[in-house]
């Protein structure tokens, strides 16, 4: 019950300017604001376990990486996990993203490394709503950065398993497609969802998803309804 009141929160977390006072960032036309929390600011000016550029990379064994620098939005994790207990030691990273994707895995850092270090099964077990709860919220426009750094962990986890030769412990998310003529798979959908598409006709707006076949509409429709669920609540 409280991921899902937490979900809601930061579904309003966008809101109009109140009291005369303008939001930490506003749209062009200054109709609406969107409004930070206090720990997000602090973690953005004060970023937790970054890697420098003058980091030494080889004492880490999992290396985690998502998205991609040419769409801007680029994440890279490093973690030193204990062999024995698979706690998690410590966790440094770089990203090439907006204030959002810098407080959110600055916080994941802190998450995964207090109290000696979850293990690798508490950090699998962590969700993108746990982050945004030490947060304090973040826009629902930038719900995604949250996602994106739970991915990044995720793909260290199996690279850790991956070094130390044990492959049934990898985890890995295989798209499906949903449209083979706009070549749109469920990740795609989900990142729309993310990117704050609701309905259908936003989510076809962002993706083209069943423009020229419509018989994959009512898929599409199910995966809408699951993901906004999923992260949303």
């Amino acid at each position: 019950m409280l991921r899902k009141n937490i979900s809601r929160k930061c579904m309003n977390y966008q809101q109009l300017p109140q009291s005369g006072k303008t939001g930490d960032v506003s749209s062009k036309d200054g109709t609406k604001s969107w409004f930070y929390s206090d720990i997000v600011k602090d973690h953005f000016f004060h970023p937790r376990n970054f890697m420098h550029e003058d980091g030494d990379t080889s004492i880490y064994n999992a290396i985690g990486k998502v998205g991609s620098p040419a769409c801007g939005d680029e994440l890279r994790v490093w973690m030193k996990v204990d062999p024995k207990t698979e706690c998690i030691l410590d966790f440094r990273w770089q990203t090439f993203g907006c204030g959002s994707a810098i407080a959110s895995t600055s916080m994941c850092s802190v998450m995964v490394t207090e109290n000696d270090g979850m293990t690798l099964e508490e950090a699998r077990a962590m969700k993108p709503q746990d982050i945004m709860e030490r947060l304090g919220g973040l826009p629902a426009r930038k719900f995604h950065c949250s996602v994106l750094c739970d991915k990044a962990l995720r793909d260290a986890i199996n690279d850790f398993y991956r070094r130390i030769g044990k492959p049934e412990k990898i985890i890995k998310e295989a798209s499906r497609m949903i449209d083979p003529i706009s070549k749109v798979t469920d990740h795609d959908i989900e990142e729309a969802v993310l990117e704050g598409a609701q309905t259908l006709e936003t989510v076809q707006a962002k993706t083209k998803v069943g423009i020229g076949n419509p018989g994959v509409l009512p898929a599409v429709e199910e995966l809408i309804r699951f993901y906004r669920e999923k992260y949303f609540g």
